[in-house]
């Protein structure tokens, strides 16, 4: 049983889902699936494969069904994480074991740093950290250039851009740059524009997340278990990149799932991963086994 609720607060009217009792059945505690630009729908397949536990997932401000009031259009992990502890707060069941992917894996350590007795365990999966890259400097210029073809051609080009970012094996050297830009053709999109200049993905409105730099000291001195994971097919693109450097900022190795930087996906969003596999992997993780 799914129950839905709305926070509301000065700034925006947060929007979260409880699949299972609360307090939880098993004595744990909960499950809070966070993403980003992703919203909650896009954890129902995981959620399926954990039917013991009770999961808590939410749309951020500003997507999906969450409503903002504040007047901005900019995605901040700060500004989020202050979200996700009201929601933590609201549940009122204390802290919450989380599951963070992409830049919710960048909300869940903003958060952890500003509030660190709200999470016991979080498995923080291929967070795209790109100012902890040794090539940082050219992998923003990368961004950059996302922007730019969205901002001239729409989102078809966009996104076409960005696949070819984030599947580029190793470092960006001047051999990414030389590179045409690609046909969205290649990747089975139509060439049109669609008229999109306000993507959270490919404009420059998320770049907070993707700049954001983990504060270590707070990390340190939080009683939170972190865990960062990488998906074994991710090796040498640009979120294997950023989760291995995330591990190496923490002192820690990453913790290998199945599949990709979408591994915990069903087939319904048409990047499907191992989400059967990735869940017992994630059930291990939480259970001790990094």
């Amino acid at each position: 049983m799914t129950n839905t609720h709305t926070l509301e607060t000065a700034e925006a009217d947060i929007v979260y889902d409880v699949r299972g009792p609360l307090p939880t059945a098993d004595g744990r505690p909960p499950l809070f699936m966070i993403g980003q630009p992703m919203e909650a729908a896009g954890f129902a397949t995981l959620a399926s494969y954990l039917p013991d536990r009770t999961v808590v997932t939410y749309d951020p401000r500003g997507l999906g069904r969450s409503r903002r009031k504040d007047g901005r259009v900019d995605h901040a992990p700060t500004v989020q994480a202050a979200d996700v502890h009201a929601v933590v707060e609201a549940l009122g069941v204390g802290p919450v074991e989380m599951f963070a992917s992409s830049g919710g894996a960048v909300t869940a350590l903003a958060l952890v740093a500003a509030y660190p007795h709200d999470v016991t365990t979080l498995v923080a999966h291929e967070p795209p950290l790109l100012s902890l890259l040794p090539d940082a400097e050219a992998a923003e210029r990368a961004r950059a250039d996302i922007r730019d073809v969205y901002q001239a051609k729409g989102s078809n080009a966009g996104m076409a851009a960005f696949i070819a970012m984030t599947s580029w094996q190793g470092e960006f050297t001047a051999d990414y740059f030389a590179q045409p830009a690609p046909d969205p053709g290649q990747f089975g999109m139509p060439s049109e524009d669609d008229g999109s200049r306000d993507d959270p993905l490919l404009s420059d409105r998320s770049w907070a997340v993707s700049s954001y730099r983990p504060d270590l000291e707070a990390l340190a001195a939080a009683p939170t278990r972190i865990v960062v994971a990488v998906g074994e097919e991710s090796a040498g693109v640009l979120t294997g990149r950023t989760a291995v450097a995330t591990a190496e900022l923490l002192g820690q190795r990453p913790s290998v799932f199945p599949s990709h930087h979408g591994g915990f996906l069903g087939g319904e969003f048409g990047y499907a991963g191992q989400p059967e596999a990735f869940a017992r992997r994630l059930r291990a993780v939480l259970d001790g086994d990094d």
